[in-house]
């Protein structure tokens, strides 16, 4: 797949927007960059210091701001601040469904993007333990997916988790990436 195949695929999309005003609005950015001709996908894992979500993987990201103009907005200025990630290099290819947070009460719009790799990340180690990458191959399948997952610091089981390398995402982040996933590969040839 080809990064103009992808752009095309998002531009296209119709998201499904959520609008429910006892839910609290954010957004997140989801960075995507090709390195040695494949396309990987850039995670955060959150610090203990945060308010909520604490160590959990996720995407840069968090709840809008007076000057922030809207949630693409939100979303650029939230990954400048936690992992040193400029506006000015970010490529915005398009929205994902919005998606609600279980448990803390969050509508968050998934924006896409491409940045360049490498890149000279810098952590606000505040918010952020840790960034990794995953191939955006291992969302293909079911090889990394485990059902019924039950996150430590959560009441109850979440419908599944992915996991790779050790890192496990789950939660909305996971709900996100399945549903890019679906998109991708209800596209014949996407992933190829």
């Amino acid at each position: 797949m080809t990064k103009e195949k992808l752009a095309r695929i998002l531009r296209c999309y119709r998201k499904s927007k959520i609008s429910d005003v006892r839910l609290k609005s954010s957004a997140v950015l989801m960075p995507i960059f090709c390195s040695e001709g494949q396309y990987h996908i850039l995670f955060t894992e959150r610090s203990e210091e945060v308010n909520f979500h604490k160590g959990q993987v996720c995407f840069p990201g968090g709840g809008p701001q007076r000057q922030d103009a809207n949630l693409l907005q939100t979303a650029l200025r939230e990954a400048e601040e936690e992992i040193n990630l400029r506006a000015k290099d970010v490529e915005i290819m398009g929205e994902l469904d919005d998606c609600i947070t279980h448990h803390s009460g969050y509508v968050i719009t998934p924006f896409v993007a491409f940045i360049p790799y490498p890149y000279p990340f810098e952590l606000n180690t505040r918010e952020v333990e840790e960034i990794f990458s995953v191939p955006l191959s291992a969302f293909t399948g079911e090889t990394n997916i485990r059902y019924g997952y039950h996150p430590p610091e959560a009441d109850s089981a979440s419908d599944f988790a992915y996991e790779y390398e050790g890192h496990v995402i789950w939660g909305a982040t996971a709900r996100i990436l399945k549903r890019f996933s679906e998109l991708l590969r209800s596209k014949s040839g996407a992933l190829d």
